[in-house]
This record gives C-alpha cells, sequence and structure tokens, in this order.
C-alpha cells in the first residue's frame, strides 16, 4: 500500500528538480503570420533534405503550395548542399581511422512577394567517426546511419532559424 505514496514522492521530486534546472520543452515552431502557402525547391530533384523540409514546414502549420501555382506562394529554397569526408587520424601504415562527415546547406526563405523572409545562409554540421580501415562495411553503414541522422538534424537546424526570425517579426510588430 506504500508503493503508490513513493513514487507519487519520486515523481513530486524528478518535477521539482527538473523545474529548477531550468530545464522547459522548446516551443512549437512558429512561422510568419503572413507567409502562405509554401514551396521547397532544391537544386536536387530527389533530394531527402528538401523532403524532410517539406514536411516539417506542413507539421508547423505552412500551407503546401499546388505545384501548377507559382504566383503568391512563398519558397523555401535550399540553395546548395555539400557533403565532405576529412580524415582527422591515421594508424601506424598511414591509413585513415578516424574522419569527420561535415555536412553545409545554404539556403533561404523568400515570402510570396519576392522578399526575403529568411536571408541566404549557412548552416554546417559535422559529426566524427571511427571507420578501422579492415572493416569497410561497417564504415559504410556507419557513414550512412550519420548522414540520416545530420539530415534530420540540418532540418531541423533550418526550421529554428526560421523560427528565430519570425519569433523577431512578431515582436517588432508588436
Amino acid at each position: 500500500m506504500k508503493k503508490p505514496a513513493v513514487s507519487v514522492f519520486v515523481v513530486s521530486v524528478l518535477a521539482l528538480a527538473l523545474s529548477g534546472c531550468g530545464f522547459h520543452l522548446r516551443d512549437a515552431v512558429q512561422l510568419p503570420s503572413d507567409l502562405g502557402p509554401v514551396r521547397v525547391v532544391s537544386a536536387d530533384p530527389y533530394s531527402p533534405l528538401a523532403e524532410m523540409l517539406s514536411e516539417s514546414m506542413t507539421r508547423a502549420g505552412a500551407v503546401p503550395a499546388d505545384p501548377k501555382e507559382s504566383v503568391g506562394v512563398a519558397t523555401l529554397e535550399v540553395i546548395s548542399e555539400r557533403w565532405g569526408d576529412i580524415p582527422i587520424s591515421l594508424d601506424q601504415y598511414g591509413r585513415a581511422q578516424e574522419f569527420s562527415l561535415r555536412y553545409a546547406v545554404i539556403f533561404a526563405l523568400r515570402g510570396a512577394n519576392g522578399k526575403d523572409v529568411v536571408p541566404q545562409q549557412a548552416i554546417e554540421l559535422t559529426r566524427d567517426y571511427v571507420a578501422p580501415a579492415a572493416d569497410a562495411v561497417g564504415k559504410a553503414s556507419e557513414h550512412e546511419l550519420l548522414a540520416k541522422e545530420m539530415r534530420r538534424d540540418m532540418a531541423s537546424s533550418v526550421m529554428r532559424r526560421i523560427d528565430a526570425v519570425s519569433r523577431k517579426i512578431n515582436r517588432q510588430g508588436q
């Protein structure tokens, strides 16, 4: 019979500790109120990042633009996506053991009126991973997994930049 009281106590202490440390959940991504329908475009028509951004914009409340419509449509443009794999350590035989995977994206968000909502800017992410020369299969799967995670993180970073600009615009308008 004392177990429920103990669990309530533990939950209360944890909640109090979390509130005391300053932890709080992020607010939902805020888009500019006058954005209108949005189209995500990329130089690569099969870009997984563009697809993720399109889904993220929809989840944030943006209305997807009709593919046939070009007037009165805001555009989130992925101008450039670049990947780089740089060796950062070598073994005694001169073979690369550790790599730094870099992912850089340049993007801009233009409103339906053609003006920049979020001016062109770059975001770069870097992750280090170990890839012994003897394990070529493991290296490929590690690289693929990191690339997938970095694309997800990049989509989140772009959305946070849009959110930051939107909040700034909304504060100035008030």
